[in-house]
């Protein structure tokens, strides 16, 4: 049995325990997948605070739904879609009144994983996953949505066409796309540097499919 089906497994144990009354079969649900909740409201809004609102409330519906969650599907998946029309629309809601997230915690949060407390390197992700979140939003809703949960999340192909009620096909174009559209916002020639970027970059760039950014001389 793979990782994911055993975590399948516990996970449909656990709503067993919680249509039952178990209220800390539930707690453990929460606490398996919070932090994945909250990780993709994040990336779809780009607030902090409106992902902090997000993962109570699917949470919440969740609870609340339960008695009529027949198991068709894995609760990840349940919680997930819950998760992504909220911050979809809770974006698009933001969008309409023209505003902009006072708390965009993305590029500081992946800076703090990758730089490993480098000073020159916090200061090169901090510049390159900036231009890479402004590209990302700059997606159409759907494929940033499957960016996110293919790429950010580590959902297969399958998962995500779950998620998003679609073929595997559609999420293997959205993909492709989304690769040719960030690596075209990403050109070398969009960017002016002093000093030629570190190893470890380089690799984290080749990583996602995007070009070496190129130094233009002093």
């Amino acid at each position: 049995m793979s990782n994911a089906e055993q975590e399948g497994l516990a996970a449909a144990l656990l709503v067993a325990r919680a249509k039952q009354g178990d209220a800390r079969a539930f707690e453990e649900l929460v606490r398996r997948y919070r932090k994945r909740i909250y990780a993709l409201a994040l990336h779809l809004t780009g607030s902090g605070s409106d992902a902090d609102d997000i993962t109570q409330d699917v949470f919440l519906r969740a609870y609340r739904a339960l008695d009529s969650f027949e198991g068709r599907s894995e609760f990840f998946t349940w919680v997930y879609r819950m998760t992504v029309n909220r911050s979809l629309n809770a974006r698009r809601d933001r969008d309409r009144r023209g505003e902009e997230p006072m708390d965009d915690l993305r590029v500081e949060l992946a800076v703090k994983v990758d730089a490993r407390e480098n000073p020159g390197a916090a200061a090169e992700l901090r510049q390159t996953y900036g231009r890479l979140v402004r590209a990302l939003d700059a997606l159409p809703a759907e494929m940033k949505t499957t960016v996110v949960l293919v790429a950010l999340q580590g959902l297969s192909h399958g998962e995500a066409a779950v998620v998003q009620k679609c073929s595997d096909g559609t999420i293997a174009w959205r993909m492709h796309e989304a690769r040719r559209r960030l690596a075209q916002a990403m050109r070398p020639q969009q960017v002016s540097r002093r000093r030629p970027l570190s190893a470890e970059l380089s690799r984290l760039l080749a990583d996602h499919g995007l070009p070496p950014l190129v130094v233009k001389p002093n």
